[in-house]
C-alpha cells in the first residue's frame, strides 16, 4: 500500500483491558476495575488471590505486547505505514497517556483495534466512554473497527483448535458423539445482555452473536459432537441474575447424564489466554472435569495466530478504504456488524455516518 492510501488515519490504537504486573499492583488494579462500586479492599483481596497465585502478574499485558509486535510485522509486510500505539482501560499504559503521546507525535487520527470481539457494555460502550475521556481537551479523534465476532480471522483459530482437540480425543477411542463441546464466554448480567440488542430477544446481541459463532465452529470442526453455550467468571451481587449455565455446573450435568466421556472447552469469548482463561478454565473447570471422570481438552484463544493478526489488519483496511458492507467478510448471518461513530474532543462527533448499534 502506498503511503497516501492510509492517510485517512495516522496511527492504530490497540485497545485493551490491562492487568497488574506485580504483587503491589494487584489491589490498585482491582480498584480501577471496580471504580465507583464502593467495594472495600477486603473483598477485592478475595479476587486478588487469582493474581497472587501467578506472582501478581496478569499475562494480558505481555500478550498485548506480543500482539502489538505481530501487528507491526504484518503491517510492514503489507507496506502499510501506520504505527501501533497500545493503551489500556485499567492499567498502564492508560488510554489518556497514550492519546497525549500520540498527539505529541503529531498523530491525531487514530483507528482503535479493541481486544473484544462481541457486543456488550464492556466491549463497546465502555470503550466509547474510555475514548471520550482520553480525547477530551485534545485534537485527537478515534474511530474503531467493528465487532469482529464472525470475521474469518477471529473464527478460524477456534475451528482449528476444536478440530485438533476432537481428533486427539477420538484417537484415544472416544466416539465423537460422546465428546461434548463447551463454548464458553464471560457471563454478564442478563439485563446487560438484553440491552446489547433488544431486537434479538432474550440475551440480546451478546448471546445471539455467541450462538451464531458456536454453530459455525461446531459444524466446521466437530459436526458429530453435541455442543452448548456456557458461561464463566460471574461476579457481583448473587441476587442479580447473570447469564447461565456456569461451565462448572454444565460439566456436572453432562457427567450425570451419562452420555459424555470427554469435553472440549472453547474460550471463544476471549482473544487471548489471560487470567480468567487461565484461572477459571485451566484451573477450576479442568479440575471439575477431573472430579467427574471426564477427559478434557482446552482450545487456545487466537493470541497471535497468523489468521487473527492478518484479520485485524484486514479490519483496519476496511475502515481505511471504506469497504462496502457487501464486501466485508463474515461467517454468520448476523454480520458484518456496523462501524462505530467517531470520538473526538471528548464526545461522539460522527454519529450520522455510523449505523445504529445493531444491523438493520
Amino acid at each position: 500500500m502506498a503511503k497516501n492510501e492510509s492517510a485517512r488515519y495516522d496511527a492504530i490504537l490497540l485497545s485493551s483491558f490491562g492487568g497488574p504486573e506485580g504483587q503491589d499492583d494487584v489491589i490498585p488494579f482491582l480498584r480501577n476495575v471496580t471504580a465507583g462500586r464502593g467495594i472495600p479492599d477486603e473483598r477485592l483481596e478475595e479476587v486478588a488471590h487469582h493474581y497472587r497465585h501467578f506472582g501478581g502478574v496478569s499475562p494480558i499485558n505481555e500478550q498485548n505486547r506480543q500482539l502489538k509486535a505481530a501487528l507491526e510485522a504484518e503491517l510492514a509486510a503489507r507496506g502499510i505505514e501506520l504505527p501501533v500505539y497500545w493503551g489500556n482501560r485499567n492499567w498502564a499504559p492508560y488510554f489518556g497517556d497514550v492519546v497525549r503521546e500520540a498527539e505529541a507525535d503529531g498523530r491525531t487520527a487514530l483507528l482503535g483495534l479493541v481486544t473484544s470481539a462481541y457486543t456488550s457494555y464492556s466491549g463497546v460502550d465502555q470503550y466509547r466512554e474510555d475514548f471520550e475521556k482520553a480525547t477530551a481537551g485534545t485534537a485527537v479523534a478515534i474511530d474503531r473497527v467493528r465487532e469482529y465476532f464472525d470475521h474469518p480471522g477471529f473464527v478460524q483459530p477456534f475451528i482449528e483448535g476444536v478440530t485438533d482437540a476432537a481428533a486427539s480425543l477420538t484417537s484415544e477411542g472416544i466416539a465423537p458423539e460422546r465428546i461434548h463441546v463447551l463454548f464458553v464466554t464471560h457471563s454478564i448480567p442478563t439485563s446487560a445482555a438484553d440491552a446489547s440488542g433488544p431486537s434479538f430477544g432474550s440475551g440480546g446481541a451478546y448471546v445471539a452473536q455467541h450462538l451464531a459463532v458456536a454453530s459455525v465452529v461446531g459444524e466446521a470442526a466437530a459436526p458429530a459432537s453435541p455442543w452448548s453455550l456456557v458461561y464463566q467468571s460471574r461476579s457481583g451481587d448473587p441476587r442479580t441474575p447473570w447469564l447461565e449455565p456456569d461451565i462448572n455446573d454444565a460439566i456436572g450435568e453432562l457427567a450425570a447424564g451419562g452420555l459424555t466421556d470427554a469435553i472440549v472447552i472453547v474460550p471463544f469469548g476471549f482473544v487471548s489466554d489471560h487470567m480468567e482463561v487461565m484461572w477459571d478454565l485451566d484451573n477450576e473447570a479442568v479440575e471439575t472435569a477431573g472430579e467427574h471422570g471426564l477427559q478434557v481438552r482446552r482450545v487456545p484463544t487466537p493470541g497471535v495466530h497468523p489468521a487473527y493478526v492478518s484479520g485485524l489488519v484486514d479490519l483496519v483496511l476496511e475502515r481505511v478504504n471504506d469497504v462496502p458492507d457487501a464486501e466485508r467478510p463474515h461467517l454468520t448471518e448476523l454480520g458484518p456488524w456496523p462501524d462505530h461513530p467517531r470520538i473526538a474532543g471528548g464526545a461522539v462527533v460522527d454519529s450520522a455516518s455510523a449505523q445504529e448499534a445493531t444491523p438493520q
